[in-house]
């Protein structure tokens, strides 16, 4: 029965694969896989483990028992990221990231190349990569007019929101899995991946200035837009701040991640309404009908924006991958790819490059699977660099590339031919950093 296990599970990947090219979202065979795979193992009574980290081997447990606890372990990461997406659409709400526009007054496109770089890699530490993404690039577009030139500034946002993204916890949805997973700290992780990334930062961005792209000059617009909202400035800031404070309150309360971005979340929806001057209501189970402003409430509106898809969809490939680890295959497979290739910095960097063809939340969690380290272990450290900047060599490869393909209509073999080089040579100089970190000072 393992062998149709992993039939499933292949096809359902493939299917996640192939999103762009079937028109099927990749949600649908993301939770099809995951049904089906805890179907096969309830219907045909397989037998079912818990890896034991500290013994490194499997003990055998009940499946209503392991399916509980993997549910509870995603069930951690959903709610984590179903707050961080509702503070950020809180921001957008009250239009804070207009405030970013009105600090590029340059003309010169060198420094907006270096300006854009360190905006994709300090916001995508703390909003993710994807949503730092996002607001670059809609930045990007206000400022430039130009789509040629746009398009190599979209290809380095990439680059840097992916390097960005890769040493904080709250920065990827992979360095999130392996923090909540218990995996890394968060000090330990900043501190052992943030020269890494700032190598696979640099690198690509030094090399890329000196291409014809990005020399001379913009026509940058004389008059600057005015906010949206008075409170733009404010609820960035506090927006921001609120969930950078969050890898702090788990260090000092030592309560799950997601318990602090609740609290986040009340502390910004409390302003967001006071400055709306909106119903004071959370849930959305307000009756509109009987309460006119309620559909005024930006906390409200936040909670219809969020990107459900995204949620479901992690939630089926971090179960189907579950399935696959309970069942004992990744930790089996582990040890087999330990003797067929010893040297784990090779496996970890081909898992980097791996995640530019296949997505990293998957890649990531079953790496969770394989490997049975304590925490804090370097080969954590250098998973959640190598799967976070590793997608960054193919447009398609991260969430980050394909929300810029999307939003600058970015071809395939344009990004192949103009960027992938500068991905790839920005990975292999951070990872050498790593190893070189690693060997020498810790």
């Amino acid at each position: 029965m393992e062998t149709i296990v992993i039939i499933v599970f292949l096809a359902g990947y493939l299917a996640i694969t192939l999103e762009h090219n079937l028109k099927i979202d990749k949600l649908i065979p993301a939770l099809a896989m995951m049904a089906i795979l805890w179907a096969i193992i309830a219907l045909t009574h397989m037998d079912v483990f818990e890896v034991n980290a500290q013994l490194k081997e499997l003990e055998p447990t009940h499946i209503d028992e392991i399916l509980l606890h993997h549910l509870g372990k995603t069930a951690e990461i959903l709610v984590f990221l179903l707050g961080a997406m509702t503070i950020v659409e809180i921001i957008d709400y009250f239009d804070g990231f207009a405030t970013i526009k009105g600090y590029i007054k340059t003309r010169s496109k060198r420094k907006l190349l270096w300006i854009f770089s360190i905006l994709a890699f300090i916001l995508s530490a703390i909003i993710d990569n994807l949503t730092a993404t996002i607001v670059l690039v809609t930045i990007l577009q206000k400022v430039i007019k130009d789509r040629e030139t746009r398009l190599w500034f979209a290809g380095l946002i990439v680059i840097n929101a992916n390097a960005g993204g890769a040493w904080s916890p709250i920065g990827d949805v992979t360095t999130t899995m392996l923090w909540i997973a218990g995996k890394v700290e968060a000090g330990s992780l900043v501190v052992r991946v943030l020269l890494p990334s700032i190598i696979c930062m640099i690198v690509p961005t030094v090399v890329a200035m000196r291409f014809k792209a990005f020399k001379g000059e913009v026509d940058v617009e004389e008059k600057q837009e005015a906010l949206k909202s008075k409170f733009g400035p404010t609820m960035l800031y506090l927006g921001l701040g609120s969930i950078v404070f969050v890898p702090f309150f788990k260090t000092i309360t030592h309560l799950p991640p997601y318990v602090g971005m609740m609290l986040s979340l009340a502390v910004v929806a409390t302003f967001a309404e006071i400055y709306s001057n909106a119903k004071f209501a959370i849930s959305s189970a307000v009756d509109e009908e009987h309460h006119e402003t309620a559909h005024h409430s930006p906390v409200h509106s936040a909670l219809t924006r969020i990107e459900l898809p995204s949620i479901l969809f992690f939630l089926g490939i971090l179960l189907a991958v579950a399935a696959l680890e309970s069942l004992g295959i990744l930790f089996n497979y582990a040890e087999q790819l330990n003797e067929a290739i010893p040297q784990t910095d090779i496996v970890v960097m081909l898992l980097g490059i791996g995640s530019a063809i296949i997505d990293n939340v998957p890649l990531v969690a079953a790496s969770m699977g394989m490997f049975s380290e304590g925490t804090d272990h370097p080969l954590w450290h250098f998973i959640a660099y190598s799967a976070g900047t590793g997608g960054s060599m193919l447009i398609i490869g991260s969430a980050a590339g394909v929300v810029a393909m999307g939003m600058e209509k970015i071809d395939f073999f344009w990004y192949l031919r103009k960027i992938a080089w500068l991905a790839f040579i920005g990975f292999v100089a951070g990872a050498l950093c790593f190893i070189a970190m690693r060997d020498f000072l810790f």
